[in-house]
């Protein structure tokens, strides 16, 4: 398995074959230099989505257009995006499961908000989701854009993943403290690597909190586009 971050949220998972994109903002990411946009997706077999906001959402359709391939996520965006915009998708809801040719795929809850923005507001966009992937003997937990909450208890305990992608931080999610808090408390993680961090000044800039509240598990700050190997 390889994981590769995109910067933000973003990022690429190549296991059993296949090329994940989960949540991936290319578009005005400050984090990802557009020179850099090409090698970000290249091979990409399927792009899974946690939730609606711009940073999550922004490219996911013209991708979804341009390399013809599935957007997979939470039912009610995938069956409108379907009918909408017709691109193939695969949409399935909290407690389902479905097999992207080898990599199982298990959607779980999040707790954040998920809308679109529109002329008239923002429009709610389906549920904000969290998902786990098995394959190449790993079971990875993506939290999505959350705060601690009980649900993590039987998702782990459940599940039982060895790498968690956290989102960690801070102001619309967790922070470093409270992600350590969480891994320490619910799950049994042998890596965790934090996300939706560095990204803009108001968020965490540094995952330090997070390794120092989390001795003997593997936490691993991630430079963009440089593949971790697990």
């Amino acid at each position: 398995m390889k994981i590769t971050w995109l910067g933000h949220s973003g990022f690429r998972i190549q296991t059993a074959g296949q090329v994940l994109l989960i949540d991936p903002w290319l578009s005005g990411n400050p984090m990802l230099p557009e020179d850099q946009h090409e090698a970000a997706v290249q091979g990409a077999t399927h792009i899974l989505l946690t939730h609606a906001h711009f940073d999550h959402v922004a490219d996911v359709l013209p991708l979804a257009k341009r390399l013809n391939i599935p957007v997979v996520g939470q039912y009610d965006v995938m069956a409108h995006w379907a009918e909408a915009e017709g691109i193939e998708t695969i949409g399935f809801n909290k407690g389902g499961r479905v097999d992207l040719n080898g990599v199982k795929v298990d959607m779980v809850p999040a707790s954040h908000s998920s809308t679109f923005a529109t002329p008239d507001g923002p429009r709610a966009g389906g549920s904000e989701v969290g998902f786990i992937l098995s394959a190449d003997g790993h079971t990875v937990y993506v939290s999505g854009d959350t705060t601690i909450m009980a649900d993590m208890e039987w998702i782990g305990d459940y599940y039982k993943p060895d790498i968690g992608i956290l989102s960690a931080g801070g102001y619309f999610t967790m922070d470093m403290k409270a992600a350590a808090y969480a891994a320490r408390r619910y799950f049994d993680f042998k890596t965790v690597i934090p996300c939706h961090y560095r990204t803009f000044p108001i968020l965490e800039q540094s995952a330090k909190d997070l390794a120092d509240g989390l001795p003997g598990v593997s936490v691993i700050e991630p430079e963009v586009l440089q593949e971790i190997g697990l």
